[in-house]
């Protein structure tokens, strides 16, 4: 059997944000060149096969509402900037993960989604749509909350490199997306991120490394973890401070970009071989085959309301998901839930 270990990279850009479809090629063709760098870079050692971008590479929301954002900076995928990243997937013979894009789809009228697709030799292998929206401020839809989608939210693409899989950036937060992940097969779950001070790759907080490490222990998988890394300048009202990292299955940084803004590529050896020895092998912390998902009840209750309404004619903003927060949260008593679970608990 083929003994599958290459490098893989995280890139992290600092760009100024289109604000219309025009300006969108510059942002692409800095992608693609960066590209070419980590390629360059690896070829006399372990060559690249895996290069990852952060959210927002190629547009971020820079308008309030989404029917602005809709006229102005949507796309529909594919379109010429994947064209453009599967001529150069086919040049190098490698998989991009897309940073992610602002894309409308025909089927879905008022609909916008925060997406990211991987990319190879052969095509688009599968177009990820954020589920996690980071909420109030984030005005486009789950495809969770779609009734009769019809698509995977969690696809996983099985390629000569391993079995890859997405989330984008509040995703991570919620470890159910990672552990669903995994057992649809993902090894490599690549994390396409725009995580911003003071919850990024910075003391006293450092959520950036912690979730990366946490979420690859949990799952027994690589993550390769791309952030944006634009100046507060390019990119307000925030300041993002990269960080982008590497870590190996058992939790190791085998990579790590120092924090602060700037354009940085790191790299590291993703060896697939190893991880399924590990994942075949280990009795103690197999995470997935111990998993008893029956004991959690509260996977079962329904806290977080569909954004869309049954006509799909509102659109999302600001003022709207922070409606639908509070309709959350008059859902969720957590001292009568933990007493309820208590009492229904079997003693043995």
């Amino acid at each position: 059997m083929e003994h599958i270990r290459y490098s893989a990279a995280a890139c992290q850009t600092d760009q100024p944000n289109p604000i219309d479809r025009r300006q969108m090629r510059r942002n692409t063709d800095r992608i693609l060149s960066m590209v070419d760098s980590a390629v360059a870079g690896s070829a006399p050692f372990l060559p690249v096969k895996l290069v990852v971008f952060p959210e927002f590479a190629h547009a971020a929301p820079v308008f309030p509402t989404a029917e602005e954002l809709i006229k102005k900076l949507a796309v529909e995928i594919p379109n010429e900037h994947t064209e453009r990243l599967e001529q150069k997937a086919k040049e190098h013979n490698i998989y991009i993960q897309t940073g992610s894009m602002l894309e409308v789809d025909a089927k879905w009228k008022n609909a916008l989604f925060n997406t990211t697709c991987l990319i190879g030799p052969e095509g688009i292998l599968y177009k990820y749509r954020k589920v996690n929206t980071w909420i109030p401020y984030e005005v486009h839809t789950s495809p969770h909350d779609i009734e009769d989608y019809g698509e995977p939210l969690f696809p996983v693409a099985d390629t000569p490199i391993g079995r890859i899989g997405t989330a984008i950036c509040y995703d991570w937060l919620f470890p159910e997306v990672l552990r669903q992940l995994a057992a649809n097969g993902a090894e490599v779950l690549a994390r396409v991120s725009a995580y911003m001070d003071p919850w990024n790759a910075t003391a006293p907080m450092d959520w950036w490394t912690i979730i990366n490490r946490a979420r690859a222990i949990e799952n027994t998988a690589y993550v390769v973890a791309a952030n944006q890394a634009a100046s507060l300048r390019n990119y307000p009202p925030y300041s993002w401070s990269g960080g982008s990292q590497i870590v190996d299955f058992e939790g190791r940084l085998l990579a790590d970009a120092s924090p602060g803004p700037g354009e940085r590529i790191v790299v590291a050896p993703i060896d697939v071989s190893a991880l399924r020895h590990e994942r075949e092998i280990r009795r103690g912390h197999s995470f997935l085959a111990h998993l008893r998902t029956e004991a959690y009840p509260v996977y079962q209750k329904h806290f977080y309301p569909p954004q869309l309404e049954e006509n799909g004619e509102e659109m999302l903003s600001y003022e709207k998901n922070n409606e639908l927060i509070d309709e959350s949260k008059r859902q969720i008593d957590f001292r009568a839930t933990i007493a309820k679970d208590f009492d229904n608990y079997p003693v043995k």
